[in-house]
């Protein structure tokens, strides 16, 4: 009799020893279920489905070319159309490029969850390997002897609900064991689907910026051949000052629309901006060089002496452009000549205008402070490569923007 309630007592002592470091584990993945790992294989098919769609949208160039053909009579529009298609390659890198960030933090936060899932799996195991030892050494018959050593019927009723708990809980235990073993490869196969879809949208950020560069490349020759064109001289020499013309009307009007503006505001009491003196900030983040500076100059494809209104740095598509100073973004939009441009009022009649850009990133009447991103370089507009424009107006008159940077 005292053998065998010592044996009673060794079970509830091994039962509850185990029962600690079990649940101590499991409650870290207490919340996985079925539905979970279901969840888990939908983000796996739904990542398929991301690489599927990813290999059937590259950028179709020779359509585009095809597209535009009936238009290069017309520079003007053909750098429209061209700068339109640049815009929808630029708007896919930059889907492509966000989607490669978000993969990379679910990868990371799925290699977690594999880890842990696969520690739990060890304790898991190693318990249960235990467990079943204890089993095979107390032989077939140990529930038997537990129940042989009542003292009573009524001890034998608890003893009978004892036994039923323990064996519930080893079935509990195997069921998670099970539970958890199928997160784990599901884990595996989420890591290794979402890898897949990292691996594909780096090649195909790697082919846009392929076409990107290689339709700059075609609206640059484009551009040199009809400027050079003896046909095309006069004709171009012509359409070319007249679109400066038109350009620093416009420059001249919004400057114009912004001192009523300001007037308006004075006489309301509202508050003016005015300009400190400060040293300009660089507006590159990086560049390559001056590729023309400000001053008069022969124009490189037309021939004639021009007057160039501000500094072109060459730079990389995609270079962050910052803005040189504290002011209120006075216009954010597109021109035939200028392409994508932002033009800032700093006060007091000083503005600086930044062209060319691939992408913009503020709008009209944001407030931007000096060293802020504003857009990147680019070559929309009549631009034969990646480069910003940079110009500085002080009462309706350009300047040059060396007075005003610190490199």
């Amino acid at each position: 009799m005292a053998k065998r309630m010592m044996m009673a007592a060794a079970v509830i002592c091994l039962a509850v020893a185990m029962i600690i470091p079990l649940s101590a584990s499991a409650n870290s993945f207490s919340s996985i279920t079925s539905d979970s790992i279901r969840d888990k294989q939908n983000q796996i098919s739904k990542a398929e489905e991301e690489r599927k769609a990813m290999q059937d949208s590259l950028t179709d160039i020779k359509k585009m070319v095809q597209e535009l053909e009936t238009q290069k009579k017309d520079l003007k529009n053909y750098v429209a159309g061209l700068d339109a298609n640049l815009a929808v390659i630029q708007d896919k890198i930059d889907e492509l490029k966000q989607l490669i960030t978000d993969k990379e933090a679910e990868i990371d936060k799925t290699a977690v969850e594999l880890e842990e899932a696969i520690a739990v799996e060890e304790e898991q195991y190693a318990a249960m390997q235990v467990r079943l030892q204890f089993i095979y050494e107390s032989g077939n018959n140990y529930y038997f002897d537990i129940l042989l050593g009542s003292q009573s019927f009524g001890d034998m009723l608890n003893k009978i609900e004892y036994v039923e708990q323990l064996s519930a809980y080893d079935k509990e235990q195997f069921d998670n064991y099970v539970l958890n073993r199928e997160w784990v490869e599901t884990c595996k196969a989420d890591l290794e689907a979402q890898k897949e879809v990292l691996d594909e949208a780096r090649k195909r950020v790697e082919e846009e910026e392929a076409n990107l560069e290689a339709l700059i490349a075609r609206k640059k020759d484009e551009i040199i051949s009809y400027e050079s064109d003896i046909n095309n001289k006069e004709k171009a020499i012509r359409e070319y000052e007249e679109e400066i013309a038109a350009q620093n009307q416009f420059i001249t009007d919004l400057e114009a629309a912004v001192a009523a503006e300001r007037k308006r505001m004075l006489e309301q009491n509202g508050l003016v901006l005015t300009y400190d003196g400060g040293v300009f900030k660089f507006p590159l983040a990086s560049y390559t060089r001056v590729s023309d500076d400000y001053g008069m100059r022969i124009h490189p494809t037309l021939g004639v002496e021009q007057f160039h209104n501000g500094v072109d740095f060459a730079s990389p598509t995609g270079t962050a452009i910052y803005a040189a100073y504290d002011g209120i973004v006075v216009a954010s939009a597109y021109s035939a000549t200028m392409g994508n441009y932002v033009m800032i009022d700093h006060g007091d009649g000083l503005y600086t205008i930044y062209m060319h850009a691939s992408a913009l990133y503020v709008s009209k009447d944001d407030v931007v402070a000096r060293g802020e991103t504003i857009a990147a370089v680019g070559s929309t507009g009549r631009s034969t490569g990646p480069h910003l424009h940079f110009s500085v107006r002080l009462n309706g008159e350009y300047q040059s923007p060396w007075n005003y940077l610190s490199q």
